[in-house]
């Protein structure tokens, strides 16, 4: 039993000052305001306590990438987002030959059976080449139902999340197999029309991946995907915050775009990392293509498009707060709370409660990590 004291604890009913939780089993048995009931194994002098961060799309980080599904890579990837507070990630491939894939598949599906993982995300192939970003284009295809089934079915209910361009061949029909499947249709690196985006929505599409990045632009009289994905309340929409992908004004919009009563419910902060995430500066490969790291920037050697990044969630959060206007609170539901609910994984993590999987971050005032705790056990930052 670990015992936690002391601090501003952001919990689904807001902050509260002067917190304190019991952690035991690996779960959170209990929490409160005020003196702790019983001693405590940690006072946190008026640090943040948050739920640990769900990062729904990335590619790898430490040196370690999904691509292959090597094992230790895994490991390693999943160590080195861990240290800076995300407790729970989902593996993103990217576009690829099927049977590459279908390996990848059933490879990550027993990590994520392990409890490694919290999914797989397919990002591709099912993707436009108009906006393919940083996507071997020799890999595209239109999404036909026995192959969106054949990389379903290898996953067993383990691929959480599939991106597909609506506008190609069988599109619609792709996004309402993988909500038939139990998955999150995701609309990205799409070429869409305003009304075509609107009807993958009603086919059963909730996530924008990393909106406004890979996808026809905004024009006032050719409104494109992203008017379509912001305006409509079933859509939760993904945002890289690094200061490359999206100018903080922008996000600062989306955040004002999906507000509620109860603050914006509708954004997921993701990483979209890559295996050079906490490494630094140089040559890398993305999906066999040549990507360069200069000053933490990601592009592609070809054509310099932007390759991923080297975000890191803690890095994002500290972005929303700081320079696109959320508070925390409502950064905690983007990184924690939201993107928990949309993966299914909801009842075990994405929140301070009782019952749920001790998986904690300690913030400082300055909101960097001081610690984390992932299902019960504690790691330094």
């Amino acid at each position: 039993m670990s015992v936690i004291a002391g601090a501003r604890m952001v919990t689904p009913d807001g902050v509260v000052e002067h917190g304190w939780l019991r952690v035991d089993g690996g779960r959170i048995a209990a929490l409160g305001h005020g003196p702790s009931p019983t001693p405590a194994d940690r006072d946190l002098a008026g640090s943040w306590l948050i739920p640990g961060f769900v990062d729904m799309h990335t590619h790898g980080g430490g040196g370690g990438t999904v691509v292959g599904a090597d094992p230790e890579a895994i490991h390693t990837f999943v160590a080195t987002h861990r240290r800076h507070g995300t407790t729970s990630v989902v593996a993103s491939l990217v576009s690829g030959e099927y049977d590459a894939l279908e390996r990848d598949v059933r490879a990550l599906a027993e990590l994520t059976d392990d409890g490694l993982l919290a999914g797989v995300h397919l990002e591709g192939p099912w993707i436009s080449p108009a906006r393919k970003g940083a996507h071997d284009e020799r890999t595209l295809r239109a999404p036909e139902p026995a192959a969106v089934e054949r990389l379903l079915t290898a996953g067993h209910g383990t691929v959480r999340m599939v991106t597909v361009a609506p506008e190609l061949e069988h599109g619609l029909d792709a996004v309402r197999a993988v909500a038939a499947a139990g998955a999150v249709a995701a609309v990205g690196h799409t070429d869409a029309t305003y009304d075509t985006a609107r009807a993958a929505i009603d086919a059963g599409a909730t996530v924008a991946t990393h909106l406004f990045n890979a996808m026809a632009p905004v024009h006032h009289r050719d409104p494109g995907p992203i008017v379509a994905l912001l305006e409509d309340e079933r859509v939760t929409v993904e945002l890289i915050l690094d200061g490359v992908h999206l100018h903080p004004a922008v996000a600062g919009l989306v955040r004002s775009a999906t507000a509620s009563a109860s603050g914006p419910g509708r954004v997921a902060f993701v990483t979209d990392a890559m295996d050079a995430t906490d490494i630094g500066d140089g040559d890398y490969v993305l999906g066999g293509l040549a990507v360069r790291v200069e000053d933490g920037v990601a592009r592609l050697v070809e054509g310099g498009s932007i390759a991923g990044s080297t975000l890191t969630m803690d890095r994002a959060f500290r972005f929303a707060v700081e320079r696109a206007g959320f508070t925390v609170p409502e950064a905690v539901r983007a990184s924690s709370a939201i993107p928990a609910r949309l993966l299914g994984i909801d009842d075990r993590t994405g929140a301070l409660a009782p019952g749920l999987d001790a998986d904690l971050v300690v913030l400082a005032p300055d909101l960097t990590v001081e610690a984390v705790m992932a299902r019960g056990e504690w790691s330094e930052a």
